[in-house]
């Protein structure tokens, strides 16, 4: 009777502990390396999801990682990380179940440099649009880098939205995109007014149309015309 009493005891230990293994997250190395324990139970736990939702899980390890470098606590990471994963929800929910790994992370910083969840809808279908129109045109990946590069540096978040939607809308391609943004960077660096600069090369950019063609990379007359 005993023995039975004990063999029922290791079978239940054996069943509980094969229970904790499935339920316990997979703990990346990088995080284990540089998180206290309690912050990387709690990364781990968010990773976890995101891995289980099939979302990318990429991000959110950096953002961690990121806090680090910086020298925050561990309920400041914590808490990043958390958000960052709720962006990454809702740029799914927004551009739909089949958006790539690359379009979900550039919505979720676009999200957090603060453009509007409708501009993004608004984006991704000017984008479908253009698409179907010309062979060059723009990917919402790079479309959601550049706008939130101009956040960045200044240019409000409705007014460039507005720009790059108008330059999305119109099917330029990834090549003027970035050397549009290259050109307004380099305006601010001289002083320019970040709308002004963003409103008038976006104003050249429309005037090419579609097809891309490369700015110089330095000297004062870089302007799109």
């Amino acid at each position: 009777m005993r023995m039975l009493f004990t063999a029922a005891k290791l079978l239940i230990a054996i069943t509980l502990l094969a229970e904790v293994a499935v339920a316990s997250p997979e703990v990346d190395a990088r995080l284990a390396e540089r998180l206290a324990p309690e912050t990387l139970g709690r990364v781990a736990v968010l990773v976890d999801s995101a891995r289980r939702e099939t979302l990318p899980t990429e991000p959110l390890i950096q953002k961690a990682l990121e806090g680090v470098t910086k020298g925050a606590d561990g309920e400041r990471i914590a808490w990043a990380v958390h958000s960052l994963l709720d962006r990454l929800r809702l740029a799914r929910e927004i551009l739909g179940p089949a958006a790539p790994a690359p379009e979900l992370t550039a919505a979720a910083s676009a999200l957090y440099a603060g453009v509007d969840t409708t501009i993004l809808g608004q984006l991704h279908d000017a984008t479908l649009r253009a698409a179907a129109d010309t062979s060059s045109a723009p990917t919402l990946t790079v479309e959601l880098v550049v706008l939130s590069d101009l956040i960045a540096r200044g240019v409000p978040p409705a007014s460039a939205s507005e720009l790059v939607l108008s330059l999305t809308s119109a099917g330029v391609a990834d090549a003027t995109l970035l050397e549009f943004r290259r050109s307004v960077e380099y305006d601010i660096g001289r002083g320019r007014p970040p709308l002004e600069a963003a409103e008038s090369w976006t104003r050249g950019a429309l005037s090419r149309g579609p097809a891309p063609q490369a700015v110089p990379s330095s000297g004062p007359d870089r302007k799109i015309r």
